[in-house]
């Protein structure tokens, strides 16, 4: 179940740079602009067909995103039905359709899964800088879990063959059996059943197992709780998993989390750039530990193509609205990523052309627009390639 769920998962993922570019597509067709290729991916080109309506569809080998080829790209192309050509207002609206149709997309995912159950993901008791937005008069928890996070070396849990992402369901020592749904309760449940050798049933991957294990006792537990390394009588890190489910409020609560995720990431941006400078600077400095603390400050904020898969991965196993649910936040993420004004993206190109034609009262040079836009796509692409590198290392 969890490699379908995947499959899907990766499936929806290509379908959101599709929707992107649809929406450049679309919005450019209704203003008169005439579009010459449509491609998934960035060049070079893997495969391509002309369609019926003359637009060359394009796969192609870096799956760094997508581009809709327009004609007569530049601000100075005056041709007939070409992008240039177009009024002020439709190129604006051309440039911030890919935006909106992944805002709209991810928009109504949340208000969906808000009212069929929408998991809880951002949540302070886990580092989160806040709770994830909700309405709390019109919520309501209809599932709880509990989700093996780290396992303790050599603990009975580790002996078990417990691994993380397993869903425990009860644990019993002979025929008194727990419930082990929140972190409370399989305290409670290990705590009372300490030194026994009792059953757990938990799911993996989807499958239902049980395993018989001898939790540590009392004595080795309690003298450690005070130390820098406490001990558990299972020896594991207990997460909680909520599902939450709103009526009126549904679409509020998409609005607000679309709201909170922005503020989280630009935060995370702040981060990642004030660690980049911090790497820069120990770099230059010869400061081998700024350097160090740099990278990992950078590093721990941004994530590509890997940390995307990971992600899609690892919530697999929890169920489909899981997956859904983080396929809305990478909809809306794309959006905000999009927005940033770097020339290769769409909020950066927009950026452009209101500058020149706002303060210089005159459209952009060809080769400087050119010249700006690959320098930035150069730079976007060692930057991809980095973050690879990292993910790659930090997940495989």
């Amino acid at each position: 179940m969890q490699i379908l769920l995947f499959i899907i998962g990766l499936i929806l993922f290509i379908s959101l740079v599709i929707v992107h570019e649809w929406g450049h597509y679309w919005v450019a067709k209704r203003n008169g602009v005439k579009a010459l290729e449509f491609g998934i991916g960035i060049p070079p080109r893997a495969w391509s067909k002309k369609l019926k309506s003359g637009v060359l569809f394009s796969l192609n080998w870096l799956p760094l995103g997508g581009f809709v080829r327009l004609k007569g790209e530049n601000d100075e192309d005056a041709r007939p039905h070409s992008f240039g050509a177009a009024s002020l207002g439709a190129k604006s609206k051309i440039m911030l359709a890919g935006i909106g149709a992944n805002l709209i997309v991810g928009l109504l995912m949340l208000t969906v899964l808000a009212l069929i159950g929408m998991p809880k993901l951002i949540d302070k008791t886990y580092g989160a800088p806040q709770d994830q937005f909700t309405v709390a008069s019109d919520t309501k928890i209809v599932e709880r879990d509990l989700l093996v996070g780290e396992i303790q070396d050599g603990s009975p849990a580790q002996k078990a063959g417990l691994s993380g992402h397993d869903l425990i369901l009860s644990i019993a020592s002979g025929s008194d059996k727990r419930d082990a749904s929140s972190a409370q309760t399989l305290h409670d449940a290990t705590q009372a059943f300490a030194g026994k050798t009792v059953t757990i049933v938990y799911k993996h991957n989807g499958a239902v197992l049980s395993k018989s294990v001898t939790l540590r006792t009392a004595e080795e537990v309690q003298p450690t709780l005070k130390t820098d390394n406490p001990k558990g009588y299972l020896g594991i890190a207990p997460l909680e998993l909520q599902i939450r489910r709103s009526t009126w409020s549904a679409p509020i609560v998409a609005l607000g989390m679309t709201k909170q995720l922005t503020v989280l990431t630009m935060q995370g941006l702040g981060h990642a750039f004030a660690g980049l400078g911090s790497l820069l600077a120990g770099f230059i400095s010869g400061n081998h530990e700024a350097r160090q603390n740099g990278q990992a400050q950078a590093s721990s904020q941004v994530g590509g193509p890997v940390a995307i898969g990971a992600a899609i991965w690892g919530y697999s196993s929890l169920g489909i609205t899981f997956v859904l649910t983080i396929i809305a936040i990478i909809s809306l993420l794309l959006a905000i990523f999009n927005i940033l004004p770097i020339p290769a993206l769409d909020g950066g190109r927009l950026f452009m052309l209101l500058f020149s034609r706002g303060l210089l009262h005159r459209p952009l040079n060809k080769q400087v627009e050119e010249r700006v836009v690959a320098t930035s796509m150069v730079l976007l692409l060692v930057l991809f390639v980095l973050i690879t590198v990292v993910d790659v290392r930090r997940f495989l």
